[in-house]
């Protein structure tokens, strides 16, 4: 299996469960401002991280659905970023949102494949633990961004950030389905 097809198919389960809990919550994801979405995907690395280095769970939950997270999170945030902050969850319909969510999954797609050209797939010889830490890396970048107002002299905005974390966090669920 290519790298496409293994990115389409970890894409299919964090879409899975974002189609689920959109019925289940509805877009309550709406009302959520960027630096809420920022600090919920910290929420989601630094467990990662904290299982990392303990090595063990003690309710249950794994760092996979913590991958599937930080994806969900990084669309959501992007959707935001580009719609802006809604007053009441109900002002997009589940077919909007899944809509959305489809063409930034496939944006993220593209931006991989070039990626990869350049770099040759050099995140294959990456350890799991090292997509966790440049996730992190990545929302403390994008905190600070928050702080200057989205103001950067010459770094990238919060929409890039995000849309490298989700890669990464696919990266990591690529390695944890398919292995090395």
């Amino acid at each position: 299996m290519n790298t496409e097809a293994q990115f389409r198919a970890v894409m299919k389960e964090c879409r899975d469960v974002f189609v689920k809990k959109l019925h289940d919550y509805g877009a309550a994801w709406r009302i959520l401002r960027i630096p809420s979405l920022t600090d919920q995907l910290y929420i989601k690395a630094n467990r990662i991280r904290s299982l990392e280095m303990k090595g063990e769970s003690k309710v249950g939950e794994g760092i996979r659905p913590e991958f599937i997270a930080i994806v969900n999170y990084s669309i959501i945030g992007l959707i935001q970023l580009e719609h802006g902050i809604a007053e009441t969850p109900d002002d997009m319909t589940t077919d909007e949102a899944i809509a959305e969510y489809d063409r930034l999954a496939e944006d993220s797609l593209q931006l991989m494949l070039r990626k990869n050209h350049d770099y040759d797939e050099a995140w294959r010889g990456m350890r799991v633990s090292s997509y966790t830490d440049i996730i992190l890396q990545k929302i403390f970048r994008t905190k600070q961004i928050e702080e200057l107002g989205g103001a950067t002299l010459i770094s990238e905005g919060i929409d890039a950030n995000y849309m490298d974390m989700m890669n990464y966090a696919v990266f990591g669920l690529i390695k944890l389905t398919f292995g090395e």
